[in-house]
C-alpha cells in the first residue's frame, strides 16, 4: 500500500486524473481492504523469489501472494511481466470495467 501510496500522483498525472479523488478513493478502499500476512503465503516464497529474480527481489511478496490466492496482480511495474503470474495494467482494468 506504501507503493500504492507513492507512484499514485505520477500514475495520476500520466492519465490526466485529478490527484485528490484518487488518493480519498485509495483512503476509503484502505477501509475495506484486508492486508495478508506473510504467513499466509511464505510457503509460496521460494517459487516467487525465483520468478521475480533479479528485476526487483522485494516484490517476491507480490508474487507469492498472487500465487498463492490464485490471482492476478494489477500493476504498471514491468518488473513483473514474465513472472508467470497473469497482470493486469490499469488500462486493461479500465477497459474489463468499461471506463473510456
Amino acid at each position: 500500500m506504501e507503493e500504492v501510496r507513492e507512484y499514485l500522483p505520477a500514475l495520476c498525472a500520466k492519465r490526466g486524473w485529478p490527484t485528490a479523488p484518487a488518493v480519498e478513493l485509495l483512503d476509503a478502499l484502505l477501509g475495506v481492504l484486508h492486508v495478508i500476512d506473510t504467513p499466509l503465503f511464505a510457503d509460496f516464497e521460494a517459487d516467487a523469489r525465483r520468478r521475480i529474480g533479479a528485476r526487483d527481489p522485494e516484490d517476491w511478496p507480490v508474487v507469492a501472494l498472487a500465487l498463492a490466492i490464485d490471482a492476478p496482480v494489477w500493476t504498471e511495474d514491468t518488473d513483473f511481466f514474465g513472472s508467470g503470474v497473469a497482470t493486469w495494467t490499469t488500462e486493461n482494468v479500465e477497459v474489463y470495467l468499461g471506463g473510456e
